[in-house]
């Protein structure tokens, strides 16, 4: 009999290259990777979270996860254990490597207290079965400028009745000046499913972490600042060059865009839209209710070019997780969790306030449940995305209560659409 795949976390640094050289055959990236690139990838890498299955010494699988803080409605902050990296090389599908690593990362999760798992999901099918609901969608948007009815002749944010100034920065500058104002604004209150930026994310995405054929094209760089000279939100776009029949024809693609306010939200926008010889405004991926439609005089200038699910989320600490989130009304909800796994499943009672400084309880009980639902549709519901209603009418949600759904509709929906703008 053949000897079977050993399923394991790495040893040492050594074992990186052949690690990564998996996971790029994994995303069809290249067969071969090259010493350059493995010093810049093994920079923050956690090997104790670094998992690989091994066929004869030949990495045929591989599994990553790193701490992650999320924002969660009303504006706390809680641990996750952030899944990425996830391949099976073709020759070994159907053997259950990605559940044997699945478990044991959820495992670790566990034990370590992370109030639940966290994904980009490469494939909608696949993570469903390992507990996890789609948390957060996103949205990109292609905007034909010449048909938005914006005034084109533009100055900066006094156009828009604000006293606050756009400075074209280099990527040191942004590097220095953007972290802290990233903080504030994915820790505010309607920033549910905004995650963190480490060190090297910054360096990644700036360019000063590089390795040949990363893909990396200098983008550059914008900072908003407000009426007293402090930064209050950035934009990092790029521009191709594109000319036909003398007549300039540019695209721009916005890579990140975010805001500490809403004149500076609607500053950045137009201070993009209003760019000579742009024709086009990629947007990237977005929030679904992002105001960028609604703040162009013409919103069907904005195609809809993409719309799917993002961000997908695992409970692991049903009580914790319940109670760090706010309500927008106030109620009791005893819940009945099927977790087939056994990470989060059982009774629970939450008992809500309204509102900011409402605050919740939410505890093991013997009850009866109003509701019961399987933990991915918790996953699906506690960020304020998906309808409890819905849910119902889908036959993956139960009311045994009269009253029950109608109260978890109005108690677990936010005012606004989580949204994840990293990819992890």
């Amino acid at each position: 009999m053949p000897n079977p795949v050993e399923i394991r976390t790495l040893t040492g640094p050594d074992e990186l290259p052949e690690w990564l050289r998996a996971v790029s055959t994994g995303f069809f990236r290249s067969p071969t990777v090259d010493d350059a690139e493995v010093a810049v990838r093994r920079q923050g890498m956690a090997l104790d979270r670094t998992q690989g299955a091994y066929d004869a010494g030949r990495c045929v699988g591989t599994f990553r996860t790193t701490p992650q803080s999320m924002t969660v409605p009303g504006g706390a902050q809680l641990p996750a254990c952030a899944v990425t990296n996830v391949t099976v090389s073709p020759t070994h599908r159907r053997r259950g490597l990605l559940t044997g690593m699945m478990a044991n990362a959820l495992d670790a999760a566990k034990e370590r207290g992370d109030a639940f798992a966290s994904l980009i999901a490469a494939e909608y099918p696949i993570y469903g079965r390992y507990g996890f609901g789609p948390a957060a969608w996103t949205t990109e948007w292609e905007v034909q400028v010449a048909r938005t009815g914006l005034d084109r002749r533009y100055a900066g944010p006094a156009d828009l009745g604000d006293d606050g100034s756009m400075e074209l920065v280099d990527a040191d500058g942004f590097r220095t000046l953007l972290p802290a104002v990233h903080e504030r604004f994915r820790t505010g209150p309607q920033r549910q499913g905004a995650i963190d930026r480490d060190e090297k994310w910054w360096q990644v995405n700036t360019g000063a972490l590089r390795f040949p054929g990363d893909g990396f094209g200098s983008p550059f760089h914008a900072v908003y600042r407000d009426a007293d000279g402090q930064p209050q939100g950035g934009v990092t776009y790029t521009s191709d060059d594109v000319w036909r029949a003398k007549q300039p024809e540019q695209t721009v693609t916005v890579q990140d865009l975010f805001a500490t306010t809403a004149a500076g939200e609607a500053a950045l926008w137009r201070f993009v839209l209003a760019m000579d010889w742009v024709q086009r405004v990629r947007t990237g991926l977005r929030a679904p209710d992002d105001v960028l439609p609604l703040l162009l005089p013409d919103p069907r200038a904005a195609r809809t070019v993409t719309h799917a699910d993002w961000l997908w989320i695992r409970p692991l600490d049903v009580p914790r997780m319940l109670t760090a989130r706010t309500y927008p009304a106030e109620g009791t909800l005893v819940l009945e969790v099927r977790d087939k796994n056994g990470y989060a499943g059982g009774r629970f009672k939450l008992e809500a306030a309204a509102g900011p400084r409402g605050g919740a309880r939410c505890a093991a009980t013997r009850e009866d449940p109003e509701l019961s639902l399987d933990v991915s549709e918790l996953g699906a519901l506690f960020l304020g995305d998906e309808s409890a209603v819905r849910l119902a009418t889908l036959g993956r949600l139960t009311e045994h209560r009269s009253g029950a759904l109608e109260r978890a509709e109005l108690m677990f929906r936010t005012a606004r659409r989580p949204w994840c703008p990293d990819v992890f």
